[in-house]
């Protein structure tokens, strides 16, 4: 495990790195001052706390599980407005809790199967929940999830039909290569994204099923370098992971102009929070961390194959580790468990995983054959290493590739 570099918050620079609106006030830049007003508060507090404490920052991994474990049993009147979201709250708290490395019992994982597969469309694909129409999105979440719970027990997989699954994907198809996220829905990469990430974990691609869709990924890259959520529209970091993940589950990252997409995402990294924005020219958001950090691994793995790429790091990815650590440990933690956006927001559980992905990636370096950890803070800060393109564990796509790497498309698999 290589050392971990002075913390940034503590140098005698470190306020020299506030934004500067060279004197000319505009709503936006005044937003941004009030943000990393915020931000210095806490990294304050840190600073004062550090030597008495040298431990911190330390990730609460008791009250975070406590606050995830409440969640996947019972959550209050107050969610009612994510009652279309019910998978993505399954996938959500059982992805942190495996980056936490909390056991889930096995009759629970088997509760949670058997409700996912009440959202199941008897057509195929998954809805937001029971009785709600197949929307890619919480198809994505649902089978993400499954893979998760399958590490505990196989049987979970025995909810999914795959051949009404793979008949959903080809209704969602559209002429250009794209899918919409729904009948009648809107067409975006996300919906590219979620398509061909169920694909893959469940062996159902086919080259029917991805006709044009090349094409239609690589007219989403912008002039800036990332990737928009359609052809002519502005870059975004949650669009430009669904694009440049998407290429590789294609096997066409030839298509990707990867040095402006370098260019655009390192960029998106805020020099004085240490966090990731999602667009040019707005606020940090600790979801960005997982969205605009896992774009890294991926354009480093691209990047290995490039012979003219002989002085890629073997030891770190392209951006401050060490920044986004802190950004999420010091920033981003509740008082009483789950992580959020920013200093003064609400937790949520979206934000507790996407923050909880972003702060893996920026721990684990893997790089071929080469791996190298970088933990901030206490050792027992350190999470389990993702596989970025689909946001799971090693363990959850491994599952997956070996439950049905080896079945057809007329195959279901086994049914206990």
């Amino acid at each position: 495990m290589a050392e971990p570099a002075p913390f940034r918050c503590l140098s005698s620079k470190f306020q020299s790195l506030r934004f500067n609106d060279e004197g000319f006030a505009t709503d936006t830049s005044n937003e941004q001052k009030l943000v990393e007003e915020s931000v210095s508060k806490c990294y304050k507090v840190f600073k004062s706390s550090h030597s008495f404490y040298p431990d911190v920052p330390l990730l609460d991994r008791e009250l975070h599980t406590e606050f995830l474990l409440r969640g996947i049993k019972h959550l209050s009147a107050s969610y009612e407005c994510l009652d279309s979201s019910r998978p993505w709250l399954c996938y959500w708290i059982l992805h942190s809790l495996e980056l936490l490395e909390v056991p889930i019992p096995e009759d629970h994982a088997l509760s949670i199967a058997t409700f996912l597969g009440k959202c199941q469309d008897p057509c195929g694909g998954f809805g937001g929940g029971p009785m709600q129409y197949p929307h890619l999105a919480p198809t994505y979440a649902a089978v993400n999830a499954l893979c998760i719970l399958a590490n505990i027990t196989e049987k979970v997989f025995d909810v999914l039909d795959r051949e009404k699954l793979y008949s959903f994907l080809m209704r969602m198809r559209t002429p250009d290569g794209a899918f919409k996220m729904h009948d009648g829905g809107e067409v975006d990469i996300r919906g590219v994204y979620c398509a061909l990430s169920v694909a893959r974990l469940t062996n159902i691609m086919t080259k029917e099923l991805v006709d044009g869709t090349i094409d239609f990924i690589v007219r989403c890259q912008t002039y800036e370098g990332g990737f928009a959520g359609y052809p002519g529209l502005e870059a975004h970091g949650g669009y430009t992971f669904c694009g440049v993940a998407s290429l590789v589950l294609l096997g066409h990252t030839e298509r990707c102009d990867l040095r402006s997409l370098l260019r655009w995402v390192a960029n998106r990294q805020t020099q004085f929070e240490g966090g990731f924005q999602g667009r040019t020219n707005k606020l940090v958001d600790g979801c960005y961390s997982f969205w605009q950090g896992a774009c890294f691994p991926i354009i480093h793995m691209i990047m290995c194959t490039d012979d003219d790429d002989q002085n890629l790091s073997a030891s770190s990815w392209m951006f401050n580790q060490e920044a986004l650590q802190e950004y999420i440990l010091v920033c981003c933690q509740h008082d009483y468990g789950g992580l959020l956006d920013k200093p003064g927001k609400s937790r949520d559980h979206y934000h507790t995983c996407y923050c909880l992905s972003g702060l893996s990636v920026a721990q684990h370096f893997v790089g071929g054959s080469l791996q190298n950890d970088l933990v901030i803070g206490n050792a027992s800060n350190k999470l389990r290493p993702i596989q970025p393109v689909y946001n799971l564990s090693l363990d959850s796509v491994m599952m997956a590739q070996k439950h049905f790497g080896s079945m057809k498309l007329s195959e279901k698999g086994p049914i206990s």
